[in-house]
């Protein structure tokens, strides 16, 4: 019988994609635009005391592209918190003027691969810091979703786990070249999305999601067992420049 892996499993994560209604915004008095963006800028205030306390995190974005115009990452312990914060937001006038085009529900997950040396990898603090991330604010975003294929031969969880290890870890080596340039937080969604895990790069200069995208193609566990949908791209947005990105 095939060996599960034991996963750690960390702060619970939404990503929430929105696009602006630019029409209905444009058409809104001033005064109703002013006061939106004041009340969504004390929200972002509130989560930033949240993050200031490390009991969760956020990372806001502007959106690239036709699938949104607001790329929203939130962290917090619980679902139910992470409820907690998605309908604040809902609650907020600025959401009035915003569509959600797509969300993604997981968790943050590192797997116990590692060799049995006596210490339970789940105590070290540098596990805790991974499980329970402060998202960095670099200059871009990409999230996709992602599976492991069950077809034929190509069939992820029909694998010994001494095999699955050892891909893993020549995957991770390609991960390694770009210590610096490219920082990763891979949340688990088996059971909570369609897809199985999550995969969140950021970047200072977005052509390296590119790089290393394509160069873990040519990895065995990518070439013969992944799957991959919709790739989001998103570009810092720091919460003082909400009222020149929404400008009319």
């Amino acid at each position: 019988m095939v060996e599960a892996v034991e996963t750690m499993d960390g702060w619970c994560c939404l990503h929430d994609l929105r696009k602006v209604d630019w029409e209905k915004w444009k058409n809104a008095s001033e005064k109703e635009r002013t006061e939106a963006l004041t009340q969504f800028h004390e929200l972002l205030t509130e989560w930033d005391l949240v993050e200031g306390k490390k009991e969760g995190s956020h990372a806001l974005y502007q959106a690239i592209g036709h699938k949104g115009d607001v790329l929203l990452m939130i962290l917090r312990p619980t679902f139910a918190q992470v409820a907690e914060v998605e309908t604040a937001l809902n609650k907020t006038k600025l959401a009035e003027y915003l569509i959600q085009t797509h969300s993604y529900t997981s968790i943050v997950e590192l797997a116990k691969y590692r060799p049995d040396n006596g210490v339970d990898p789940e105590t070290l603090p540098e596990t805790q810091a991974r499980l329970k991330p402060i998202l960095p604010k670099w200059e871009y975003i990409c999230f996709y979703p992602m599976s492991r294929k069950r077809e034929g031969d190509n069939n992820w969880y029909t694998l010994e786990k001494g095999a699955r290890s050892k891909l893993l870890y020549e995957h991770s080596l390609t991960g390694r070249k770009y210590a610096g340039k490219v920082q990763q937080i891979i949340t688990g969604s088996i059971g909570l999305d369609r897809f199985e895990w999550g995969v969140t790069l950021f970047a200072h200069d977005a052509l390296q999601f590119k790089k290393i995208v394509y160069e873990m193609r040519f990895d065995e566990v990518t070439a013969l067992y992944g799957e991959f949908e919709q790739f989001y791209i998103g570009h810092h947005l720091p919460k003082e420049q909400l009222e020149k990105f929404l400008h009319v």
